[in-house]
């Protein structure tokens, strides 16, 4: 392929934009999504009646989140200033032609806490009183006036409202996986554990019943994997089993409307399934038609229709409508279409290596093997995170021009189980290290990958593991990409948002107990073993990792006289959402790529 017909298909590889986060407008016959068709994202609305699509917002910064009132006339959505993820809320009223600060202090954090029933007013948390601190607020729409209600020298996000509009469910993180659930009278501010005490476990996707007496959600609770529970508020310890799957974890479930049937997603290895379970027959029935991939934020239109975002490695996301009735599938969006490049898009092999200990690690193999390959491996960040079958422009490009791609899910992803999930915690940090060599290993003795033309790239945590497995296996790569990644635990943790630094202790190990095996595995340490070209990227506005980690990375191989190079986007953050950068940043990793391997 010439280069300049490269260039024009990279380009429009890179200008692909999905729809995501659908919800249902209440009482209407249309869903809001997010896309960032205008170059960063914003609230774009679909109606039943035209099957028509209208930007819903236009705002000067990106939106992170929408949230329906009860009865649909209202929405308030979230939106940062610059990448820096310090959401602000405001309203919108009149089909959005009016926008209104709701909550608005633009050096805190807000974390919007839901409607009450009767919509006179929302809960959301702040870091207001202290940078590590998130306390619970209450602000009444009449009057305009906000009311700490609950105080916590931690982290405490509010999740929804009882149905008597009496008291909040409140989830606290317990370690880097772990949260619980309390039900927070708003008066009297006494709290009630919701699930099973003195128990760590994962407790999400809490469903309440219209008569107020209990609920569903899911939980890991005495299990490796997640599976769907009810309770009731008289006896909130106590949590009945109704469905589970064996060694997955159903990811998401919504209650029906009518309270007869919860649809739910399982994750098979990375790859979705959808099914429904029946509460009065308890039994569930799997639905065909949906296309391979991730399916995420369901939701429901009626009794027996429902959407849901639907995204692969062949479809950048888009919104799909189910029929409980026809069993019939229907795509209703077509955001994430590019009939000039979508042909050359291909699905990846999932298969399994086995590392130095005898784990099996999944990972998902992108290209045509031939002979001599070049390898680009791409390791996702969280840690607790997992690499799935998602369309990546990047990925999709590289595989399309001669490279293979690999995309795996070392010890500590999620996806596999709490046991698999906890493998890489500590001082095991370095095992998930060792995986990435065997990997390698595997690739090229099994895969035709040439040894001496393996890439390496991740973003943020998994910036830590291309800066780790350039200083601790050298030998094994010939050039590296580090996006928003880490070079020293001990100044990453000194310098992260205080809100988050207690929990990434649970994962990484802490400041008090662990200095010394976090100079032992830092990269700032070992970059005199770095011998192949690394390019690094950052956003200014970082509050998760900030930007000094890539500057002194940078400065210290630069002193050496090593090939590094640096690109800070001004206007971003953890993320790299406007549409310029994304481009501009993801241009020159393929220009890297293919100038060194």
């Amino acid at each position: 392929m010439a280069n300049s017909t490269k260039d024009q298909t990279l380009f429009t590889y890179l200008n692909v934009y999905g729809a995501y986060q659908p919800k249902v407008i209440p009482t209407q016959k249309a869903f809001t999504f997010i896309s960032k068709e205008t170059g960063i994202p914003q609230v774009w609305r679909w109606d039943e009646e035209t099957s028509q699509i209208k930007q819903y917002t236009d705002l000067q910064d990106r939106v992170l989140s929408v949230h329906h009132s009860p009865s649909g006339d209202k929405t308030i959505i979230g939106m940062d200033c610059k990448g820096n993820e310090k959401q602000q809320l405001y309203l919108l009223r009149n089909n959005s032609a009016n926008v209104e600060e709701l909550v608005v202090s633009g050096e805190h954090f807000h974390q919007f806490g839901g409607w009450s029933p009767d919509e006179t007013k929302v809960a959301f948390s702040s870091n207001r009183r202290h940078p590590g601190y998130f306390d619970v607020y209450v602000l009444d729409f009449a009057t305009k006036t906000e009311e700490v209600v609950y105080k916590v020298d931690g982290n405490c996000t509010p999740i929804c409202w009882t149905k008597d509009g009496e008291s909040l469910i409140v989830s606290m993180p317990d370690t880097n996986i772990d949260q619980s659930l309390y039900v927070l009278h708003v008066k009297t501010k006494e709290t009630n554990k919701l699930g099973k005490e003195n128990t760590l476990a994962r407790y999400q996707s809490l469903q309440l019943t219209k008569d107020g007496k209990g609920g569903f959600l899911l939980t890991d609770v005495d299990r490796d994997t997640l599976g769907i529970y009810q309770f009731s508020f008289t006896e909130p310890s106590k949590l009945k089993e109704l469905f589970t799957v064996e060694k997955w974890d159903i990811e998401e479930i919504k209650l029906s409307p009518d309270e007869t049937k919860i649809a739910f997603t399982v994750n098979e290895g990375g790859i979705s399934q959808f099914g429904i379970y029946n509460l009065d027959t308890q039994t569930n029935d799997y639905i065909k038609g949906i296309p391979m991939g991730v399916l995420q934020s369901l939701s429901w239109l009626s009794e027996n229709e429902l959407f849901i975002h639907v995204k692969s490695a062949v479809l950048p996301g888009d919104v799909w409508k189910i029929n409980l009735e026809t069993k019939k599938v229907k795509r209703v969006t077509y955001v994430g279409e590019a009939k000039d490049v979508q042909h050359l898009w291909m699905e990846p092999e999932l298969c399994h290596f086995t590392s130095f200990d005898g784990l099996e690690v999944p990972y998902f193999y992108y290209g045509n093997k031939q002979e001599s390959q070049p390898v680009v491996v791409y390791v996702h960040g969280g840690p607790e995170s997992q690499i799935r079958a998602e369309f990546n422009p990047v990925i999709q490009f590289l595989a399309a021009n001669g490279f293979a791609v690999v995309t795996p899910n070392v010890r500590g992803s999620m996806g596999y189980g709490r046991k698999y999930v906890k493998l890489d915690d500590g001082r095991k940090r370095m095992d998930s290290v060792a995986d990435l060599k065997w990997l390698v290993k595997d690739l090229v003795e099994n895969n035709m990958v040439d040894p001496k033309k393996v890439g390496i790239m991740g973003r943020s945590y998994g910036g830590f593991m291309v800066l780790a497995a350039l200083t601790h296996y050298p030998d094994v790569w010939a050039a590296g990409v580090d996006i928003v990644g880490i070079s020293h635990f001990k100044t990453f943790l000194e310098n992260t948002g205080p809100w988050r630094r207690k929990l990434r202790e649970f994962e990484y190990g802490s400041l008090d107990h662990d200095e010394d095996f976090f100079e032992q595995i830092a990269p700032l340490n070992h970059t005199d073993n770095i011998s192949v070209p690394l390019l690094l990227f950052h956003g200014r506005n970082d509050t998760r990792v900030p930007v000094t980690e890539a500057e002194q990375l940078t400065a210290d191989l630069k002193a050496q006289g090593k090939q590094v190079e640096l690109v800070i986007f001004e206007d971003e953050g953890h993320q790299t959402e406007k549409i310029e950068n994304h481009i501009q940043m993801n241009t020159l990793i393929v220009q890297f790529m293919e100038k060194f391997l």
